[in-house]
């Protein structure tokens, strides 16, 4: 566990920096659903960190990599196109409801980056690369680990369920360790980065376990996968395996498809959830994670008929949402 003070000062005022910039994109996301755009100007968002619009760009872009209006452009954009494909409202109303001035300026906007007018796009949606909400502030990603007490008292819950055949559309690496480790050695494949590939799940239509949310672990139905597979690593489960990300999608599912990911047809089984509920992630992602290694690792199947399944092709799923759930949901067999 770290705590800022034991930082350096040139550490503590990048990491203030992160928070800070952390601060604005949750509130452009904010701002977006609620229809809010008074409060989506620089002037607003700079006003509030109490610092300069120049200095406020600056750390924007040193951070993020971007300009900040190109990512409040964007952004805009990828909240619009949802609502171009999931409901029936005008054009227009969409456009000025996002920021646009006219229907002409968010056509433009709309065909720069998606490649199609949104007309076109709703008569036949395709997949396309959504701009994803940045985290700037992951104290897990900057190494800084939790802070403050661990509070969680709740426990793992543990069950058996059936679950229906399904398609699963994802990408594969076979040599990941890890949830990081795998997007780390998917970024050196073009076109197949955490950015690209979330983007584009996140605009496809009719997924399974979708809550509405954006992007990994806020609820889109976006998972990693670990598919038995005799090619792959032994990983910290004791077999061979293959590390994927994607989603899970109805088995009549007949939409355009990324072409970098490949789809699967995943036949009815049984499994077993190990699941936690709600927690803080800054504060007990470290200490979930144990109680969940723990409950896998422990878990006694005398007297359940069961054991775990680790035939080859078959998918086991992990959802990381702190806001709803951490689950884990393996592939079992009848003793």
């Amino acid at each position: 566990m770290i705590s800022t003070g034991r930082l350096k000062w040139g550490e503590k005022v990048m990491y203030e920096w992160h928070r800070y910039i952390q601060t604005i994109v949750d509130e452009i996301d904010r701002c977006i659903k609620n229809g809010n755009s008074e409060a989506l100007t620089l002037t607003f968002l700079a006003r509030r960190l109490g610092y300069s619009e120049f200095h406020t760009t600056r750390r924007f872009r040193e951070i993020s990599g971007m300009q900040f209006r190109d990512y409040l452009r964007r952004r805009r954009l990828a909240f619009a196109l949802l609502a171009v494909r999931d409901s029936q409202r005008s054009i227009l109303d969409i456009a000025l409801d996002h920021g646009f001035s006219s229907h002409a300026a968010f056509t433009r906007a709309f065909k720069d980056a998606y490649g199609m007018t949104p007309s076109e796009y709703r008569k036949s949606p395709k997949p396309v690369v959504l701009r994803m909400k940045i985290n700037p502030f992951d104290r897990y990603f900057l190494g800084l680990g939790e802070i403050g007490m661990v509070k969680s008292t709740g426990g793992v819950k543990v069950y058996f369920v059936t679950i229906p055949a399904h398609k699963f559309l994802h990408i594969k690496n076979y040599e990941s360790h890890g949830y990081w480790d795998f997007w780390e050695k998917q970024s050196q494949i073009p076109g197949q980065d955490c950015d690209t590939i979330c983007g584009l799940l996140d605009s496809i239509k009719g997924k399974l376990d979708d809550q509405g949310g954006s992007g990994p672990n806020s609820g889109s139905g976006q998972c990693m996968g670990y598919i038995s597979d005799p090619k792959g690593p032994v990983g910290e489960w004791g077999y061979p395996r293959a590390g994927c990300y994607g989603v899970r999608l109805p088995l009549d599912y007949s939409g355009e498809l990324p072409e970098q990911m490949e789809v699967m047809d995943v036949p009815e089984g049984e499994y077993i959830v190990f699941e936690h509920g709600p927690f803080d992630y800054y504060t007990e992602n470290s200490a979930v994670a144990q109680k969940m290694r723990k409950a896998m690792a422990e878990f006694d199947f005398s007297d359940t008929g069961y054991c775990f399944d680790h035939t080859p092709g078959r998918v086991a799923y992990f959802y990381h949402e702190p806001e709803r759930c951490w689950k884990y949901i393996r592939p079992v067999r009848r003793v």
